[in-house]
């Protein structure tokens, strides 16, 4: 893929918000997951997505400590030091809700049966690959969790994070620098500025957020 690729009948310009805060961000991937879906949240930014998914809209919340059926987050007295999600995180449980071995909760998970996976990224190539393990910097702590599992396991996996480091760098890249978690495995990013679609031809903006999609493209391709 050489470039993403800009596609002017499904770009929607919103220049009135943006860059999108961590809970607006939230509330726009909880937005794109379908109704009834199996979905797994990541550490971090992804566990907010938890508090924004539609009253009614059936999706189960998996976590791969042990927990199909998890709720928001947990707060005041509704805190439980007994359940917490993969991220350690206080949780509610919705009715219904099961508890069951870590290598179970593996199985669902390599198993294909999780229709959404829900991840951050220190990087995402074009062609949709993945890397949100390690950035390879000597004595840095690699931590995979359950990230591999889910980027192969998931039939939709779903990218959350910011565009650009603080170094101003982007995290969309032709190619990832850092060590892969997938191939070929993220179809959605949803970032503080604009939302991409992978697709076989490359990578499409579809909706932006304080910026216009050439500006966007301009800082992602320097000197094209």
């Amino acid at each position: 893929m050489s470039r993403p690729r800009l596609d002017a009948s499904t770009v929607v310009e919103h220049l009135d918000r943006g860059p999108l805060d961590r809970v607006e961000l939230a509330r726009l991937v909880a937005r794109d997951i379908p109704d009834g879906a199996y979905v797994n949240l990541g550490i971090g930014q992804p566990t907010l997505v938890a508090d924004h998914l539609r009253p009614g809209s059936g999706v189960t919340l998996h976590t791969e400590n042990g927990m199909l059926g998890m709720g928001p987050e947990a707060r005041g007295d509704e805190v439980d030091p007994d359940l917490v999600n993969a991220g350690k995180i206080p949780v509610t449980e919705v009715p219904g809700a099961a508890y069951f071995h870590h290598a179970d909760s593996f199985a669902m998970m390599r198993g294909g049966h999780l229709d959404v996976c829900v991840l951050g990224a220190y990087q995402v190539s074009y062609a949709g690959d993945l890397a949100n393990w390690h950035t390879g910097r000597p004595g840095a702590i690699p931590a995979v969790g359950g990230a591999m599992d889910l980027a192969i396991g998931a039939k939709d996996v779903v990218v959350m994070m910011t565009l650009f480091g603080k170094d101003g760098a982007p995290k969309l890249v032709p190619a990832c620098t850092y060590p892969l978690t997938g191939v070929q495995c993220v179809s959605r990013v949803h970032t503080d500025v604009a939302t991409f679609h992978v697709t076989p031809a490359g990578v499409a903006v579809v909706e932006t957020f304080g910026m216009t999609a050439a500006e966007i493209l301009s800082r992602l391709t320097p000197g094209d």
